[in-house]
């Protein structure tokens, strides 16, 4: 399987960045519930510029995090491992179960409460997580086992932009979103005429996160949207595109996604742990994630390969791609990102975060067994 530089630059900062984000994550945990963590909590919390910075981290800096994975999906779709349909229909089918059944479980606990918006929480996959757990297995999990995963929570940050697009807006001001279109637009625009200077792409990408702030929908969609209009050029290195992925490989994992995981953990935990799966949201998030999402991967996999739409990685076997698929129960990230915009009451959004860390790493602990028992090879009887 031919594998770029560039996605083995992708694969070896991802594995670091999600090593990076568990110690900050710790870190804020210990921090937020020792004799600073009403401070801690505030220096978060409280107003700077205008806003908090957990605002800036949130709506700010996340949108340069959506610009790098816009970028990322748009080279594999041109010319990575999503450019040919059989390879890429087994982690988008993948990923599409993974997507529909954690929230149709969400929905068993949840529908008709005033909870139900979280259904999107167990949706998504963290990149930096699930491929920093599978790296502590070094060299014995092969390319194709890591392509799949990471081609797959790729996808899994596809569908949960649209879920944020279409079910996470507040009430919109057409008015400032004609306005961010507009800007698209005329990126776009600035694509189709060859313009290759990466420098009025970023500032119609600042200006459309401006508007786009103020229309009602994400401001971090505006990311997406910028990646969409940035030139790849049939996906040269020296693409406007691929320099500025390049760019971002190293300041994304390494500073915005640790300074996103010290924001919002500061989490001041109050009573037993134990009392958030009380409830009904919280096994929701639980059930989704950790029975789920290896369910869903597994399942809609299976299917595509027995209709003929796919085919599995050569060496590799369904007792190892069900394996993966547990570790796709690390949302992390995106799933508390998603909670922040699902849930108003601090005390839900909290108790979801929490919930979504216990169960990203019983994922993360449990996938990490299944993968390395999977790939075991059994041992030769030497016969007397």
């Amino acid at each position: 399987m031919k594998v770029t530089k560039l996605f083995k630059s992708f694969i070896e900062n991802e594995k670091s960045g999600g090593i990076l984000l568990i110690c900050c994550t710790v870190l804020s945990l210990l921090i937020a519930n020792s004799n600073s963590g009403i401070a801690y909590h505030e220096f978060w919390t409280g107003p700077k510029l205008g806003h908090s910075i957990e605002f800036w981290v949130n709506d700010g800096l996340m949108t340069i995090f959506f610009l790098l994975v816009g970028l990322e999906l748009k080279r594999e779709i041109y010319v990575g491992e999503l450019s040919r349909i059989k390879e890429a229909m087994l982690p988008l089918m993948g990923a599409l179960g993974g997507m529909l059944i954690p929230a149709g479980i969400y929905l068993l606990f949840n529908a008709g409460t005033t909870e139900q918006s979280g259904m999107g929480i167990p949706m998504a996959t963290d990149i930096a997580f699930a491929l920093g757990v599978l790296s502590l297995l070094g060299k014995n999990v092969p390319i194709g086992l890591r392509v799949f995963l990471t081609a797959l929570a790729v996808i899994d940050d596809l569908g949960a932009i649209v879920v944020i697009g279409l079910f996470y807006s507040s009430s919109m001001s057409w008015m400032n979103l004609g306005i961010a279109l507009s800007i698209f637009g005329l990126l776009l625009l600035l694509n189709k005429q060859k313009v290759n200077n990466l420098l009025p792409y970023l500032i119609g990408g600042v200006t459309m996160w401006y508007f786009m702030l103020h229309s009602g929908v994400h401001a971090t969609i505006s990311g997406v949207l910028l990646a969409i209009t940035i030139p790849l050029n049939n996906g040269s290195d020296k693409s406007p595109a691929s320099v500025l992925e390049s760019f971002l490989h190293l300041p994304v994992p390494f500073i915005i996604l640790p300074i996103f995981a010290l924001a919002n953990t500061a989490i001041i935990i109050e009573g037993h742990v134990s009392d958030i799966f009380v409830h009904s949201y919280g096994i929701g998030i639980a059930m989704g994630l950790i029975i789920g999402k290896p369910l869903g991967i597994f399942l809609f996999s299976y299917i595509s390969t027995s209709l003929g739409w796919s085919q599995l990685p050569k060496g590799i076997q369904w007792k190892s791609l069900f394996s993966v698929g547990i570790l796709g129960g690390i949302g992390y990230t995106m799933s508390i990102f998603i909670a922040l915009l699902a849930f108003d009451d601090k005390h839900i959004i909290d108790n979801s975060k929490l919930a979504i860390l216990i169960s990203s790493s019983i994922a993360a602990i449990i996938g990490l067994m299944a993968v390395h028992y999977s790939l075991k090879k059994p041992e030769k009887v030497i016969s007397s």
